[in-house]
This record gives structure tokens, sequence and C-alpha cells, in this order.
């Protein structure tokens, strides 16, 4: 009775013994392989024992690929907001505006009716200012920007709006070459006569250089060549050039300046640039070219001998040559 009384309160008062430590290993190694049963048995009922669960199914072992998430692509670099790029491209756009205005193209306004009807008050010229950097210049028939030789404009007032933010406006603008400048004071006729030229106009015309008759279709209708000022004749001094209006009898050009310096002629290096389109408004968009009447024979001076001096200075020229070449084939001959 002691034993079983003993057995049944613990086993953990008796000695520890050999044969205990073994009895205590077994026991340890069946708890191990009943919980491994529990294990796979749990696991079977819920794959539910289909072949996908089987050693030879594809998915067998399968382990999620390491790194998945370092192995997404990136993202994109965010894109720089519009409203922050806008003032890039803004100076950028002025940047480019003034260099064109200083080198290339000026756009300028028409303020009077001297002009008409080739040009209307408000037009908008554009203006060729590249090629007289590099040495071109003014040609008769042109129509021409320059600035005020001296004493051309000195009643003219300076057009300039009475608002401070819109005149603020117009300067920056007149700056970068997008709008017409209102404190240069400019002045747009056509080339009558260059550098060399004599011109004259007597009665009511018609205009002549170099005693040649212009044809002039351009003057305003109503208006004779001379208008109510017939002058000359005046030859024009090497680097200067007469202009007038298109409207004779409203345009106070050379003719009303001949008792200046110059007799009324504009130095060429006064002149910014050819007007070569009218570009606004819209309705009123023309190019600038060249009368035909600009084109005549004997109008230029040095046109009717310049080819006959030319080709006596290469025929002197080529002299040597050609006695050498002439000298060489007698030499071979007799050889």
């Amino acid at each position: 009775m002691g034993d079983l009384v003993i057995g049944a309160r613990s086993g953990a008062g008796e000695p520890e013994g050999p044969g205990r430590r073994a009895a205590r290993s077994a026991e340890s190694a069946t708890s191990s392989a009943s919980a491994e049963d529990a294990a796979a048995q749990t696991a079977g009922g819920q794959g539910g024992g289909g072949p996908e669960d089987s050693p030879d199914s594809p998915h067998a072992g399968a382990e999620p690929a390491a790194g998945s998430e370092s192995e997404a692509p990136s993202q994109s670099p965010k894109q720089r907001s519009f409203w922050k790029e806008l003032p890039i491209l803004i100076g950028i756009a002025l940047i480019l505006a003034l260099v064109i205005k200083t080198f290339f193209v000026q756009a300028f306004s028409i303020p009077s009716e001297s002009m008409q009807n080739t040009l209307q008050v408000g037009d908008r010229v554009l203006v060729d200012k590249l090629t007289p950097w590099f040495g071109a210049e003014p040609e008769r028939g042109e129509v021409v920007v320059f600035h005020d030789p001296g004493g051309w404009l000195n009643d003219e007032p300076t057009p300039q709006s009475s608002n401070s933010f819109l005149r603020g406006v117009q300067d920056v603008l007149s700056f970068v070459g997008l709008m017409p400048s209102a404190n240069e004071k400019d002045l747009i006729k056509r080339v009558i006569a260059v550098g060399g030229d004599t011109v004259e106009c007597e009665g009511e015309g018609p205009v002549k250089v170099n005693g040649v008759a212009l044809d002039e279709p351009y003057v305003y209708q109503g208006n004779t060549p001379c208008g109510d000022h017939p002058f000359g004749p005046v030859e024009v001094p090497k680097d200067r050039i007469w202009v007038m209006g298109d409207h004779r009898a409203n345009s106070l050009d050379s003719r009303f300046h001949m008792d200046q310096p110059g007799g009324g002629t504009v130095p060429v290096d006064n002149v910014i640039g050819r007007a070569f389109v009218v570009a606004w408004p819209v309705s009123h968009w023309s190019t600038l070219s060249v009368p035909d009447t600009f084109d005549q024979p004997g109008l230029a001076v040095d046109a009717p001998m310049a080819p006959p001096a030319a080709g006596a200075v290469g025929a002197v020229a080529l002299l040597p040559l050609v006695r050498r070449v002439r000298s060489r084939v007698e030499h071979r001959k007799e050889s």
C-alpha cells in the first residue's frame, strides 16, 4: 500500500539515478514526437490533402523571394511645379527678346502720317538690325528708321501714358524690344539718294536722281512728287543719305532741314535698320520692298563704267600669264 500511495503522490521525490534520467529522456522524446504528429495532422487538415501539398508539387517548400521589396521599381523623381518653372521660362524669354532686339529685329510704331499710304498711324513695323552689323548700308528705295540727326523732332511731344503702372510696363517691354520705345526720338522715311548722288525736284516734279526721273507710285494720292517744297540740285555727301516721306505734303523730311549741318542729309551711322514688314495690325500686314523705279539703268553714277573698268584691269593682270603660256607652246613646237 505504501508504495502505491507514494507513487500516486508524485515521482519527484525519488532520487535522480541513471535509470530515472533515461526514463525522462524517453518521455521527452515521446512528447516531441506527439507534438510533431499533431502539427502534421493540423497542416493536413488545413491543406485538404490536395495534390499541391505533395512533395512533387511545384509549390511545395516554396519560399518568398528574398529581397522582393528591395527589387520593386523605385518611384520617379517628383516633377517641379509649373508655377515654380514659370519665372524661369519668363526670364529665358526676356533674355532672348533682349538679344533679338539688340542684334536682329526691333519693333517700331508709326507716330505720324508722313509715310501714308505706305504706312498708317499706329502700324508696327519690324526693322532689320542684323545686316548693318556686317557693313550693309542703306540703298535707294528702302524704308529706314534712323535717330534724329539733330533738330528734326524738337517740337514733337513724347507720347507717354498718364498711368504710372502702364508707363513702367511699357518701359520694360520697350527695353527688351517687345514694344516701341516712347523715349527714343526716331524717324522713318524712304531713302531717295545715297552718298555721291545728285538729287533734285523742280516745280511739281518729278524727283530726279543723277538726272534720272523717278516714277513714284508710292507717293500719297493727290500729292506732287515735290510736295509744296521744290529743292535742289543737292549733292549728297559720302556716308550720308537723302530721305523723304511718301506723304510729300505732310512730311518734314530732308527738304525742310537744308539749313542745318549736313544740308538735310542723314548720317549713315544714325540709321538703325531697314523696315522690311508691317507686322501689326494683321489687316495691314505687308512687306516693304524696294520699288522697281530704283532699278532703272543709269541711276547709279558708277554703274555704266564699272564693267569696262573691271575688264581692263583683269586683262592687264592676265597679260604676263598669257605671254608665258604662248612662249611654252612655241618652244614645244620647235622641239
